[in-house]
């Protein structure tokens, strides 16, 4: 059978753009045929196709498919556990079908959640940093880097869901603060670009005490001025070095200031356990039951072709929450 894939033509070593990907036409055959629904999008990807790559998972090379996330339907299996019509997930990344053996895809409940872009959300690293890492709870005052991102957009409400006292965001303009606060239950939110230190000493002048950032940079050294002595801070990202050309796309934490002021800095790996994944999924779907949480999301509807153009976009920040693109 044949698919069509999104490929990197090279390795991105600045800013990225639709020069860095072409549609291939490939072969595919294996134990289980699936035609792909939904593609998974996220700032991470980025990182994988960069020569340097620091992440702990080999960088992608020209010339082969790229991208994680995948949700399709099973158009044919030879495993009794697999049947024609079932949906499932799988890591078999940007292309129109996949084909594998079948402990490769994980089979789906498609009554779970009102749609099956639901799965491809970046919960489990927004509950494992926020409930595991910096143990956010009863009275913390938490403050979430990149709040309207999908990371972050779920990081406040699980932090509020665990008994935060305050929960407050920043975003990159006044209509994403906005949103955050109407929409997704933040107390208060900010928007980055105007003096962060001076946002978080109005905002919480009894001090941090949990600081999710998948940003660095300002906000990092803004939430380290307004932190309360023994403050942990859960590290998940660098988005204010990582997407653009800058030589040192992850810093090095000011380690020195951060003793001095007691905090505890907490980096965390986005590589995610069986455990982990399936204890954000209980607290997702029992918090969507009761109705204290709104799964911010934005589903673009394009052709294989138009997948490397709704990543770029992403990345500039043009959508609100999780992204995921629904293939025709």
């Amino acid at each position: 059978m044949m698919t069509h894939e999104i490929q990197l033509t090279t390795q991105i070593a600045g800013v990225p753009g639709p020069e860095h990907f072409t549609v291939a036409r490939t072969e595919i055959a294996g134990e289980v045929v699936v035609r792909t629904d939904y593609l998974g999008l996220a700032a991470t990807y980025l990182e994988l196709m960069r020569p340097d790559c620091h992440l702990p998972i080999p960088a992608w090379q020209p010339g082969r498919r790229v991208g994680v996330m995948a949700i399709g339907t099973v158009l044919s299996s030879a495993d009794p556990g697999l049947r024609e019509g079932d949906l499932v997930q799988s890591m078999s990344g940007w292309s129109t079908h996949s084909a594998g053996p079948a402990a490769a895809y994980v089979k789906l409940d498609r009554d779970a959640y009102p749609d099956p872009s639901y799965h491809l959300g970046q919960g489990p690293t927004a509950y494992h940093g926020v409930a595991d890492v910096a143990k956010a709870g009863e009275g913390d005052v938490v403050f979430v880097s990149g709040a309207a991102g999908g990371v972050g957009s779920l990081a406040g409400q699980i932090a509020r869901n665990l008994g935060a006292k305050k929960v407050i965001g920043s975003a990159g303009s006044r209509a994403k603060a906005d949103y955050l606060v109407a929409e997704l239950g933040f107390d208060a939110a900010f928007d980055y670009h105007h003096d962060p230190a001076a946002a978080l000493r109005e905002l919480a002048p009894e001090g941090i005490t949990v600081f999710f950032d998948t940003v660095g940079g300002a906000l990092y050294d803004a939430a380290l001025e307004a932190a309360a002595p023994g403050a942990r801070f859960a590290l998940c990202g660098s988005l204010s070095t990582q997407l653009g050309a800058a030589p040192d796309r992850f810093p090095e934490p000011d380690r020195d200031a951060a003793r001095a002021k007691g905090v505890e800095l907490l980096p965390f790996s986005c590589h995610h356990t069986p455990d982990q994944v399936a204890a954000w999924h209980r607290h997702f779907r029992t918090a969507l039951d009761q109705g204290r949480f709104v799964y911010p999301r934005t589903v673009v509807e394009t052709g294989i072709d138009g997948v490397p153009g709704a990543f770029l976009a992403m990345l500039r920040g043009e959508y609100r929450g999780n992204v995921s693109v629904r293939l025709p």
